[in-house]
């Protein structure tokens, strides 16, 4: 028989064996869980590049797209539009000439047969003679309304600029403003431009930015029925930044949604209204300018996106 000693010896060790068994048992599953934690946190990576590779795919294909708009816009409208400018100079002299040759023939002639009389009042002649300048002077601000929006699109676009370049932020702001005129409907718009440096940048790019955020502002505003207002400051902080602060009165967002404005494809409209990119875009362009964006609001008490970007 075997001795009490004996037993608990073997109980030792097969304690042991187990205890070591389990201790290795132990770190396996350790060491796996690592595998897999690390293999999370690379999908969660790859992930995030996709959907920033994504972003500036679409985003190239936007501005693409924009670039060949503007270009057939110029083409097309440009020209004729010089053309119709240069010529209603001539027009208008035309019309003084043969106007100042009726009032001489009148000066002239001051009793003009029943058949000329009849004609002067059918024609309603003082009328023309007042009138025609008039409308000569509202086809030649038109015409020039017209030649500003082109070169106000072709500012707004500059997708052959390329490389950096000095721009001046508050003519791109207002490139804008007008391309986006008719949104402004029932808004008031508050301009507070201060004297700022040209700024080394891509136009394009950060015109879209302004759009972007502008849109989205005026989105806002459509849910605010009194006073909708939308404020754009510029300033020049610290003598080498640029501060552009856009705010509008709106109904504000909660603190949660706040966090996630930037998040790809993360939108608060209703499906069809919206990708939940355009904020994302203007992330990577003002972060593709080394300039920093961030965000304000408060349920009740609008939204301001303040961006600031270096001079130089």
């Amino acid at each position: 028989m075997h001795s009490v000693a004996e037993y608990t010896e073997k109980l030792e060790l097969a304690n042991a064996n187990l205890e070591k068994r389990v201790e290795e048992r132990t770190k396996e599953l350790y060491q796996k869980n690592s595998l897999l934690k690390q293999a999370h946190d690379e999908l969660e990576i790859a992930l995030k590049n996709l959907q920033q590779a994504q972003v500036q795919l679409i985003q190239a294909e936007k501005m693409s797209s924009l670039g060949q708009m503007v270009a057939g816009i110029a083409h097309e409208i440009n020209n004729p539009v010089s053309f119709i400018y240069s010529n209603i100079e001539y027009a208008n002299n035309y019309a003084q000439e043969l106007l100042g040759l009726v009032e001489l023939y009148q000066q002239q002639y001051p009793h003009p047969t029943a058949v000329i009389q009849a004609e002067t009042e059918a024609i309603e002649l003082d009328f023309i003679r007042e009138d025609l300048p008039k409308i000569l002077g509202s086809m030649k601000a038109g015409a020039d309304r017209i030649r500003q929006i082109v070169l106000s699109l072709r500012n707004f676009s500059r997708l052959n600029e390329s490389e950096l370049k000095p721009a001046n932020i508050n003519e791109g702001i207002d490139s804008t403003l007008l391309i986006i005129n008719n949104c402004f409907a029932g808004i008031e718009l508050i301009k507070q431009y201060g004297d700022l440096p040209l700024v080394q940048c891509y136009p394009a790019l950060l015109n879209q930015v302004f759009m972007n955020i502008l849109n989205n502002a005026v989105d806002a505003l459509k849910l605010k029925a009194a006073n909708p207002t939308i404020w754009i400051r510029t300033e020049i902080v610290d003598n080498d930044r640029v501060k552009v602060r856009i705010r509008d009165n709106g109904p504000g967002i909660s603190s949660e949604i706040k966090g996630k404005v930037f998040d790809p494809f993360f939108t608060t409209k209703d499906v069809g209204k919206g990708t939940g990119l355009g904020l994302t875009i203007c992330y990577q362009i003002v972060e593709k300018h080394k300039g920093k964006i961030e965000i304000s609001s408060e349920l009740g008490q609008g939204t301001e996106i303040a961006i600031a970007l270096p001079v130089k």
